[in-house]
């Protein structure tokens, strides 16, 4: 999903849409100048006041006592594990198809020494809350490890950017209670969560214990991470920070890039949201046989395009990418693919002609697919 696409168009004149992540935002022009203008110190010492005015805003925006600026969300969810597994040999429950378990090269046993054990994630990203009770060990033994943490992801990315209903979250949060277990929230993208639902982002992490979320995708800075939670977690979470490599010196520089972002880029994000909903309509009204998208599931930036099994998405991947001296539309689109679908992400710099250019290569390119699949399966009767 995040693999370098090193196809593609190299003509000059040829028009590039880059819809494989909103990880690959730039920072805008007001960003840049305030990164110029900034304020600096060394944050190790608690001395850069940007980064303090970042990390006391962000809390504030979350209802959370306290907040920390961190390099990266893998960063601030292995931190979070960390902290709230306080030993080796504790357990964490997730979401088999959450990030922290399956695209964060297992950091939760590689560095903290923390098991995970799965729940199988629905298609709007929760899980079953009866198996979530199952899954927790009420008196675990000694051949046992102990559950310490539930883990969350909102919105959910391999789900298709969907976001976590908040009367679900409600559920977690009581069972979580009923049996002193806490609750973290990967909440990545948890600003278009916020913008889909039409409320503050702290109504949605009212119901967990720690939240992550990042500045870098749809927000649009260069780099970095908030993570918050209580006085005390975010305490430890720093002294953690400091042990991963993760101490900022003159990090307001990054930081005043995360302050624009909260005051001017979360609102727009629903332009984003506008955006991915056109494409998958526009997919959608193709009535392709081996193409598919659920049109009704497209509520943030993120476009899940499902294939039948005669198609291969890395052929479809690399085609969407390339301009041929034929095509009529001299446009490359790229995207993400892994096992049956791909994936297109919306940001702040994908305009609305890019959208018409993106649709226009992708009508082109399905119809030749759906072409050549029916002509194979035709000669082979």
């Amino acid at each position: 999903m995040h693999e370098k696409v090193n196809f593609g168009s190299k003509r000059e004149n040829d028009i590039i849409v880059d819809l494989r992540s909103d990880t690959l935002s730039k920072p805008t022009p007001e960003m840049r100048t305030a990164m110029y203008n900034t304020e600096v110190g060394d944050d190790v010492y608690g001395e850069d006041p940007t980064v303090i005015k970042l990390e006391n805003k962000a809390a504030e925006l979350l209802g959370k006592q306290e907040a920390l600026f961190v390099a990266s969300g893998t960063m601030a969810n292995l931190i979070a594990v960390m902290v709230h597994c306080k030993e080796r040999g504790c357990e964490i429950i997730s979401g088999d198809q959450g990030h922290t378990f399956k695209f964060e090269q297992g950091g939760t046993a590689q560095i903290a020494g923390v098991h995970t054990v799965t729940i199988k994630n629905n298609s709007d990203g929760t899980f079953s809350t009866d198996e979530l009770r199952k899954k927790i060990r009420k008196s675990p033994d000694y051949h046992e490890p102990v559950s310490s943490l539930i883990v969350l992801e909102n919105t959910h990315n391999v789900c298709g950017g969907k976001v976590l209903p908040l009367e679900w979250l409600k559920k977690v949060k009581n069972i979580a209670k009923e049996y002193n277990i806490p609750v973290h929230m990967d909440g990545a993208r948890l600003m278009n969560a916020a913008v889909a639902l039409n409320v503050l982002p702290s109504q949605i992490v009212n119901f967990v214990d720690s939240v992550c979320f990042c500045l870098s995708k749809g927000l649009g800075c260069p780099v970095g991470a908030i993570l918050a939670g209580t006085s005390s977690f975010i305490l430890k979470a720093r002294r953690i920070r400091k042990a991963l490599g993760g101490g900022w010196r003159q990090a307001g520089i990054i930081a005043a890039a995360g302050l624009v972002a909260l005051d001017k880029m979360i609102d727009r994000l629903q332009i984003d949201h506008n955006h991915a909903y056109q494409i998958a309509k526009g997919i959608n009204d193709l009535k392709c046989k081996h193409f598919r998208v659920t049109l009704e599931d497209v509520k943030t930036n993120i476009v899940i395009l499902y294939l039948s099994e005669q198609v291969d998405p890395k052929d479809v991947q690399k085609r969407l990418a390339t301009v041929l001296p034929t095509d009529p539309v001299k446009v490359s689109v790229k995207c993400s693919s892994r096992d049956n679908w791909i994936r297109f992400v919306t940001y702040w710099e994908i305009t609305d002609k890019d959208i018409e250019l993106t649709l226009q290569k992708i009508s082109f390119v399905l119809k030749e697919f759906e072409e050549k699949i029916e002509s194979n399966l035709k000669s082979k009767l």
